[in-house]
């Protein structure tokens, strides 16, 4: 069985490859992936934390789980959001690249 050190070594190592896509990157749907991979970092510290604080029962401790279902579901609502603009902004503008959509006017 994995230790809460590997666990978060893991998440630490998804969260930075993350960063450094919204960072580096200069097209939109890398960023807004990378966003995501960010997000499944945090869900995955959630868990591994969880898993491991043990209650005065013995049994592991599940309110980081259910927190991750939140997070799921925001993360979900976000992707329909987001991507819809990502849509309006190509048609919009024929580009997904970020420097080329900086500004809000037409």
């Amino acid at each position: 069985m994995a230790s809460l050190n590997e666990f978060l070594f893991v998440s630490g190592l998804l969260f930075a490859i993350g960063l450094a896509g919204v960072i580096i990157r200069r097209n939109i749907i890398v960023i807004f992936m990378s966003l995501e991979l960010m997000l499944a970092a945090a869900s995955l510290t959630l868990v591994a934390f969880s898993r491991y604080h043990v209650t005065d029962n013995g049994l592991p401790d599940y309110n980081g789980q259910v927190f991750v279902f939140f997070i799921i579901t925001v993360a979900a609502a976000e992707v329909a959001v987001g991507l819809a603009i990502i849509v309006a902004l190509y048609r919009a503008r024929q580009t997904i690249n970020v420097e080329d959509l900086n500004s809000m006017r037409g």
